[in-house]
């Protein structure tokens, strides 16, 4: 960024009242382009709060509330079918896409609800306040109207697909609410939070298609949530400052040598778990074959990148963003796609071979069942 201008003085009118603002200098950014990780980089105080000439058509207002970035977190919802050995059966897959699409429009329905109670915060963040709700261009009744539709098909959606799958939907929804009043002011709590979320979005999954999923899959889920969480909770320390506590209640707890720490602890847990999934005499027996351990260094890359990004770029405040537009992690999961998949629907290794990996794990299995 060249050096900043001298310090100007520019008037807004919002909803009809005048407000006066110092920029230094006046940078402005669209609020369709506006992103959290987009102000990484900039100064809070030179962010100008300049809207666009033109504004937005309402249709393009919707699509930025839903927040339909955000939908990348519920692939979680497809992990079960894929490990399960049953991504090539059109039914389940059918029900898993369902409840993939269900899931996308009930956690749109929470953002819009988390968007309406967090407005007056967000209007005070350098990027969250050109949000439809913050900004005013989408109203509180219209959100709440819209949330209120999309919960109800999510969850019409989840009941034609089963009971069980309804509960699941019912508890992943009874923790969002529980996080929006309460969770999300307790420091470190708010991260676990969020982290059983993607959980249950995987157990629903596996409701869904009524599979039994592997404990493990549960453990680096839950490990794999925990550091995209904190590393998103230092970027925005890192973002905010001094302003941390009046954008998140507790931020202003957390230091960045704490939340090094944090991602640190979590970083060698989320590998360690991975790597003792692949190598586990269930897994050998499951898929037949010991080779899903290739996939461990496009686990690796994936991690080590994003704590690049993250230490090094100033990204993280937006996880899914990374996921859409950084082509090398990009290339990491789709590397570890492929190989999972050749692993676990390739041809399966000789009878003779499968057969002596499960007797040397039937040993170990018998002393995990003595008392």
């Amino acid at each position: 960024m060249t050096k900043p201008l001298d310090e100007a003085r520019v008037r807004t009118e919002e909803h009809g009242n005048a407000a006066d603002i110092s920029l230094a200098p006046a940078i402005v950014v669209p609020p369709h382009e506006a992103h959290e990780d987009d102000l990484a980089t900039i100064d809070a105080d030179v962010v100008s709060p300049i809207m666009a000439a033109a504004p937005e058509r309402l249709p393009r207002v919707l699509w930025r509330a839903l927040r339909p970035r955000q939908w990348t977190k519920n692939v979680a919802v497809l992990a079960p079918l894929f490990f399960a050995h049953h991504a090539l059966d059109p039914r389940l897959a059918a029900h898993a896409l369902i409840a993939t699409l269900a899931f996308c429009l009930l956690s749109s329905a929470v953002y819009l609800c988390n968007d309406v109670v967090d407005r007056e915060r967000d209007r005070r963040h350098p990027a969250k306040r050109h949000r439809p709700i913050a900004s005013g261009a989408l109203s509180v009744p219209s959100a709440v109207a819209i949330a209120a539709l999309l919960a109800g098909l999510a969850l019409g959606t989840f009941a034609w697909l089963g009971l069980a799958v309804l509960a699941g939907a019912v508890g992943y929804l009874a923790l969002q609410a529980l996080y929006t009043v309460v969770l999300k002011k307790q420091v470190i709590v708010d991260v676990i939070a969020i982290a059983i979320g993607f959980v249950l979005r995987v157990a629903t999954g596996a409701l869904s298609v009524g599979v039994p999923i592997s404990n493990w899959l549960y453990l680096c889920t839950f490990l794999l949530a925990l550091f995209l969480g904190f590393s998103k909770r230092r970027a925005e320390l890192a973002l905010l400052q001094e302003r941390a506590a009046a954008h998140r209640p507790g931020l202003d707890a957390l230091s960045l040598p704490l939340l090094d720490q944090l991602i640190a602890a979590v970083t060698a847990s989320t590998i360690l778990a991975f790597a003792l999934y692949t190598m586990s005499p269930d897994t050998i027996a499951k898929f037949g074959s010991e080779h899903l351990m290739l996939t461990l260094p496009c686990v690796v890359y994936g991690v080590f990148r994003y704590l690049f990004l993250v230490y090094r770029k100033g990204a993280g405040g937006s996880p899914e963003k990374l996921l859409l537009r950084d082509k090398p992690l990009l290339i990491a999961i789709a590397l570890f796609v492929l190989i999972a998949g050749a692993v676990i629907y390739g041809p399966r290794p000789m009878a003779g071979g499968a057969d002596r990996d499960r007797s040397s794990a039937a040993p170990m299995s018998k002393v995990s069942r003595t008392p």
